[in-house]
């Protein structure tokens, strides 16, 4: 398609077509806008107190000179990266580097793993490598029931890891596998993952202030 033609199929559409996409655009932007905070102000009243557990165990890791690890998949990965560059960068206060390792980043060891044993084993093999007693776990998954997921909150439980899963709808397989989890009411991917965002800031923010007050 050239560029004239576009320009004709723009000149073609009235203008009447035109303001009605857009009412409707509009309309589905708050719609969305309003189930977001909906879901968010349901999973603070019936989550804010395993959100602070969990804060609360992080907190209680660095303070025994251990670190945080993060995993998950899709949207969850790149979750878990910004979990982990919050508490390595900073999240709002100047201060020492926090040790947080996200298991998504490294291409090599998620293909080798991948290609010598399996999708499944891309986190636990990590897990087995890099996490020891005293580390905290943080596992993402929107379904709960992520096989490489549930992989490698079994490998963190093995190494005498804790366990916490942030997760949505029942909880799926994770909730029965991790010592504390964080379930978003909700069975909608985007508003989970809202959500645990959400619920990251916070314990962020916590950390920082419980350890440079």
């Amino acid at each position: 398609m050239t560029k004239h033609t576009r320009r004709n199929i723009v000149r073609q559409v009235p203008a009447e077509r035109k303001y009605t996409l857009s009412a409707g655009i509009a309309e589905e932007i708050e719609t969305q806008l309003k189930d977001s905070a909906k879901t968010l102000e349901k999973f603070s009243s019936e989550s804010a107190s395993q959100i602070l557990q969990a804060a609360r165990w992080s907190v209680e890791t660095y303070r025994q000179g251990r670190k945080l690890v993060i995993c998950g998949n899709g949207g969850s990965a790149a979750d878990s990266q910004h979990f982990a560059a919050e508490l390595v960068g900073r999240f709002k206060k100047n201060r020492r580097a926090l040790p947080a390792l996200a298991l998504t980043v490294n291409t090599s060891d998620l293909t080798a793993i991948g290609n010598d044993f399996s999708f499944e084993e891309v986190f636990s093999r990590q897990v087995q490598a890099h996490v020891v007693a005293g580390d905290l776990l943080f596992v993402l998954s929107t379904s709960g029931n992520s096989p490489n997921v549930l992989k490698a909150a079994q490998e963190a439980k093995r190494c005498g890891a804790r366990v916490i899963g942030l997760t949505g709808r029942s909880g799926g397989k994770l909730k029965a596998r991790v010592d504390l989890c964080i379930c978003v009411p909700s069975e909608a991917t985007e508003r989970i993952q809202e959500s645990h965002i959400a619920a990251i800031h916070a314990i962020c923010a916590f950390v920082e202030q419980a350890l440079f007050p």
